[in-house]
């Protein structure tokens, strides 16, 4: 286990089990995100996420799900990633645990191979959770985004006492239509998982506020950590790979080299895709 940390952001190189058993206080986190491996079979950096069962994926799951509950403060929030074919299993396990306030659909388009014999999976779920249903940070202000009602239009809505116009921003609904980020885009990293910053910045906006710690046990790219920063939380990301770590070093800016290699990031050649700071398009009213 390795700890490098400057200006409120540490990065913990080790495995998620033991660092939050050893490492991180109970009930000392403002907000929590979580995006697991899934047991699917991808392949981080030589490190297969394949469990023997289903079981004994849950059962790890459930181990290390129980210790960020312990390190969430009272009022903290959670926001947990998962397959959709364990989400309901994830769901049953939290909603015993936490009030489950939303179930949240990041849906993405695909432009690879999509299944030939069944109904190829678009989305991935997000479970909402927080410890006390009447006591928690939820900034609806800092991620409105436009309304697609009458709004646009100008409609007036004569249900009230006194017409108005509709409201021209309301509160994101639980589809969340986000591109996946992709090769040529600036934000890119070597990782086969990788969250947009946009994704991240909603969920940090909303569930903390200035200076509070958010914590990513399977920091990955360190995507929640960036953000955290962007947004001037502090953060605590920890990660099992090496390889990752560096990327952590470089996108916080903890360190431009690693012994003894540079941690520049190779330029890249964009083209018209969407980048970093691409606009989010609302899906539903959810």
């Amino acid at each position: 286990m390795e700890r490098f940390e400057n200006n409120g952001h540490v990065i913990i190189w080790g495995d998620a089990l033991e660092v939050l058993s050893t490492e991180i206080q109970d009930n000392t986190i403002d907000l929590m995100f979580a995006d697991p491996p899934y047991n699917i079979g991808k392949n981080f950096n030589g490190l297969v996420d394949k469990w023997k069962s289903d079981e004994d994926y849950l059962k790890w799951c459930y181990r290390w799900l129980d210790l960020c509950i312990r390190k969430l403060k009272s009022n903290g929030s959670f926001y947990v990633m998962t397959s959709t074919q364990n989400a309901p299993y994830f769901d049953i396990y939290l909603r015993k645990r936490m009030t489950v306030l939303s179930r949240i659909v990041w849906y993405y388009d695909s432009s690879g191979v999509q299944a030939k014999r069944y109904y190829g999976s678009l989305y991935e779920p997000i479970l909402f959770c927080v410890k006390d249903k009447n006591n928690y940070v939820f900034n609806s202000d800092a991620i409105l985004v436009e309304a697609k009602t009458g709004s646009v239009r100008k409609l007036v809505d004569y249900r009230k006492p006194i017409p108005k116009v509709y409201n021209s921003k309301k509160v994101p609904g639980n589809v969340w239509k986000i591109p996946r980020v992709r090769y040529r885009m600036e934000e890119y990293e070597n990782h086969p998982s990788q969250k947009p910053v946009v994704l991240l910045e909603r969920i940090i906006k909303a569930s903390s506020n200035e200076g509070d710690i958010v914590l990513d046990p399977f920091s990955g790219t360190f995507t929640t950590s960036y953000a955290a920063k962007q947004n001037k939380r502090r953060s605590i990301g920890i990660e099992i790979q090496e390889e990752y770590i560096k990327i952590g070093l470089r996108r916080l800016q903890i360190a431009s080299e690693y012994k003894g290699e540079s941690l520049n990031k190779e330029p890249r050649s964009f083209g018209p895709q969407v980048c970093q700071g691409q606009k989010i398009l609302e899906f539903s009213e959810g």
